[in-house]
């Protein structure tokens, strides 16, 4: 059984550019995806009648997972715009859905499988966690530090820096403003920490 730890500070730290990366990678598969499935039904309706389109399950069954997707990447784009973080891991699905569909497909809607399952993890808030055991990074895949490999923690004026013994040395941006109070509670649990 899985428990969830608390932790006595947490750092929201500034979205990367890796986020808008990722984003764009997921739109531009939905892209590919809508145009390849309409390209098939548009082929498909040159060489037969409308009625034997509607009448064809795979076709019309790409058409429909077509508009889903359509549907679903427009909802992301009203969530984007309310400052909120959209995921289209639901229309990735249902892309590789569309590229099992059609046979000679397989390999491509794996990617897309893949993709749909790894998006939500790589698009995690990024945060760093204290406690009285270790410095956690909420990241894909997770980064975890003890105390005792840590050589020094400073938060300052919205820049957290984090100092490792092996000479590797960590500093993210903070996402929002942190009153002198705040910080100065945080820097002496660091310094404790650091201590025992």
């Amino acid at each position: 059984m899985r428990t969830h730890k608390t932790y006595d500070y947490l750092v929201v730290l500034k979205k990367t550019a890796t986020y808008h990366i990722i984003d764009w990678v997921s739109q531009l598969l939905l892209l590919l995806a809508v145009a390849s499935f309409g390209y098939f039904v548009y082929k498909q309706f040159l060489f037969d009648n409308i009625s034997s389109i509607l009448g064809a399950k795979r076709e019309s069954l790409l058409l429909f997972i077509a508009l889903v997707i359509i549907a679903w990447w427009l909802y992301c784009k009203r969530k984007k715009a309310q400052n909120d973080i959209p995921y289209y891991r639901f229309a990735l699905m249902f892309s590789a859905w569309g590229w099992y569909i059609q046979t000679d497909h397989f390999q491509i809607a794996t990617f897309y499988l893949v993709a749909a399952i790894l998006e939500k993890p790589v698009k995690l808030l990024p945060e760093v966690a204290f406690d009285h055991e270790e410095i956690a990074f909420n990241s894909f895949p997770k980064k975890v530090y003890l105390w005792k490999d840590v050589a020094n923690v400073v938060l300052k004026d919205g820049l957290l820096t984090i100092d490792l013994k092996n000479n590797k040395l960590i500093q993210k941006e903070v996402d929002a403003d942190i009153s002198d109070s705040d910080e100065q509670d945080f820097n002496d649990f660091c310094k404790d920490r650091l201590k025992a």
